[in-house]
């Protein structure tokens, strides 16, 4: 969490108020105005480096030869975050696009006063590079994975340099950093600076439980002694409670995690149509301040029935992917309003991502009361897995921890999912080991949500095995009536997708269960009706629907995807052209949409809203 907040705070309530008119203008339908942002949330005197920066692309790689690390470039002028190669995702330069490069970016960083400071970059694809007045800080490899750099630095002005490294997907993938749309590369996540004073606190979690009208909230939250051996007692106020941490004796640079219990009256709790947020506030008096927006909510699902505050949740929503046209994942504040006014079109209470949402976006979704299946850690092709070796399990495992750390305070965050469409009990070379691992992880982390996994739909088990074993939900995928019976009679498909549904639950007894992939592509080069066109897409899904809604045991379907995004350029639609040789579909772009990748609605769009019961 912490700087990526301060990044989207200067958005416009305006702008997502007239993002949100254009969605209700094409859908036909009244939406409500955006909801507020919340308050500035993290470490108090975070200090947001959004630009003005100076890119420069080096594909020859001479930035190092020619000292390019002590800011002596001339380039484009950005604000981050910036993805230098979003502009083209199709054809021959969407080829070059995908493959990857390297750009060097700078800045001038002008500080009041001498002291140790910390430079955090919330995201960074894919090998970072980064120096300050010349001199090598940190190194960092991975996307969607924070990092930070601390450094002693006096008053006055510094030069801060990034290179970012994108070469090679392939090569990206085969060592366990797949990623499930175009290979955006750059500082694609926000930048931000803070003082370190001599303590710091971080990644605090709450964990909320209903008794009578009352809830009984558990807090906690890391502290680290930056002085000498002494005594640290933090403070703490919720919802206007007092927050009472035992003091922690620390020698010099030595961490610990404190906690609080809380017992609140008659709270207002967050759930989706009324997302109240409320004021956290910790701090050790005169040295460190941490404030963030967060939620009283109780989950719980026992019996494989999920509860939100007592009460029956089903999940009704898309997938996303963080895609706008010619800026990739590096979304503007309006990109991220548009997503959350394209969910709210199709009348969701709940989305599924396979990699970890920003603080930007996730901030408006806590607003906006839209709950998010999030995946952590590794993801993997279709019954692939690629974190075969110590060192790749090691690191999958360090991934979950810091993606759980960086949201967990975020109460739209439902479930942690730890794995993409798993096939069977896992495939070998260790992936059932980091389930199992990850999940008693999880579980220790946050116990306030559900471990789960997304299961390969062609591909479940006959049994659930040793993988399943600490894991409380299952999102499965189905796409009977697509690459399975597409040209079949409407009987056929619903045939199929009730025995789909009949294995699935047997298969899992006691699990959360949740469909959570299913779909069609659809653009306006086929004929009306035929695989590929709207109607039909708009007819599968609400045949889906219609059966999953009719499922009482079932605890949600997320139809795949929100909107189009681009992918490898090469991608023509896959086993698809198995089924319908002539189908016509836009290379490069996965068309699964309910809306355009340029944000058009599909007639999927009011279909969907209507099989919700909106």
């Amino acid at each position: 969490m912490g700087a990526a907040r301060w990044g989207v705070l200067a958005a416009c309530l305006a702008a997502a108020v007239a993002v949100l008119a254009l969605v209700a203008g094409a859908t036909g339908e009244q939406q409500r105005p955006a909801p507020a942002l919340p308050a500035a949330s993290g470490p108090a005197g975070v200090r947001p480096l959004d630009g003005p920066w100076i890119v420069r692309g080096d594909h020859a790689w001479r930035g190092v030869a020619l000292g390019w690390r002590k800011g002596h470039f001339a380039g484009r002028t950005v604000r981050v975050p910036f993805s230098p190669n979003a502009r083209h995702v199709r054809g021959v330069a969407g080829e070059r696009s995908f493959a990857g490069s390297v750009a060097w970016y700078r800045t001038t960083v002008t500080l009041p006063r001498a002291g140790v400071y910390a430079l955090r970059f919330e995201s960074v694809n894919h090998r970072a590079a980064v120096w300050v007045d010349g001199r090598l800080v940190t190194r960092h490899t991975g996307t969607y994975l924070p990092f930070e750099a601390h450094a002693r630095l006096a008053a006055g002005a510094h030069e801060l340099v990034v290179r970012a490294d994108w070469r090679d997907p392939a090569a990206m993938k085969a060592d366990a950093w797949h990623r499930t749309w175009f290979n955006f590369g750059g500082v694609n996540g926000p930048v931000s600076i803070r003082a370190l004073g001599p303590s710091e606190l971080a990644s605090p979690s709450i964990v909320t439980r209903l008794r009578g009208n009352d809830a009984v909230v558990d807090v906690a939250v890391g502290v680290t002694n930056r002085a000498g051996a002494r005594t640290i007692a933090v403070r703490g106020k919720l919802a206007g409670a007092t927050l009472r941490f035992a003091p922690v004796s620390l020698g010099r640079g030595a961490s610990a995690t404190v906690r609080a219990r809380v017992r609140i009256a008659r709270p207002d709790l967050w759930e989706p149509g009324h997302p109240t947020l409320e004021q956290l506030r910790l701090e050790v008096p005169g040295e460190a301040v941490f404030t963030a927006s967060v939620g009283l909510r109780e989950l719980r699902w026992a019996g494989g029935r999920l509860q939100l505050n007592g009460e029956p949740l089903k999940l009704q929503g898309a997938s996303l992917q963080e895609d706008a046209p010619g800026r990739g994942d590096a979304l503007t504040p309006a990109d991220a309003d548009a997503i959350v006014a394209r969910l709210k079109a199709i009348g969701a209470n709940a989305t599924r991502t396979q990699h970890p949402l920003s603080d930007a976006l996730l901030d408006r979704l806590d607003a906006a009361g839209i709950l998010v299946w999030q995946g952590v850690g590794p993801v993997d092709a279709p019954g692939a897995w690629t974190s075969r070796t110590p060192v790749q399990q090691r690191r999958a495992i360090r991934r979950v921890r810091l993606n759980v750390l960086q949201a967990r305070l975020h109460p739209s965050v439902v479930a942690w999912n730890l794995a993409n469409e798993v096939a069977g009990n896992g495939h070998y070379g260790g992936q059932p080991e980091y389930v199992d691992a990850a999940a008693r992880l999880v579980h220790r982390l946050d116990p306030g949500r559900p471990t789960a996994v997304d299961v390969w739909g062609t591909h479940m088990p006959d049994r659930a095995g040793f993988m399943y074993r600490h894991i409380d939900a299952v999102g499965a995928t189905n796409y009977e009536g697509w690459y399975e019976d597409t040209l079949a009679p409407a009987a056929t498909v619903q045939a199929g997708i009730d025995a789909w549904l009949a294995r699935l639950r047997a298969t899992f007894p006691g699990k959360v269960l949740v469909v959570s992939e299913f779909g069609a592509e659809a653009n306006r080069l086929n004929a009306p009706g035929a695989p590929g066109s709207e109607s039909f897409q708009a007819n599968l899904l609400t045949r889906h629907i219609r059966a999953y809604e009719a499922a009482s045991w079932l605890d949600g379907e997320l139809v795949w995807n929100l909107q189009d995004f681009a992918l490898a350029p090469s991608f023509a639609g896959g086993s698809i052209r198995r089924q319908v040789p002539n189908i016509n579909l836009v290379r490069g772009i996965n068309q699964k949409g309910l809306f355009t990748y340029g944000g058009e609605p599909k007639p999927a769009v009011a279909a969907v809203r209507r099989a919700f019961g909106g």
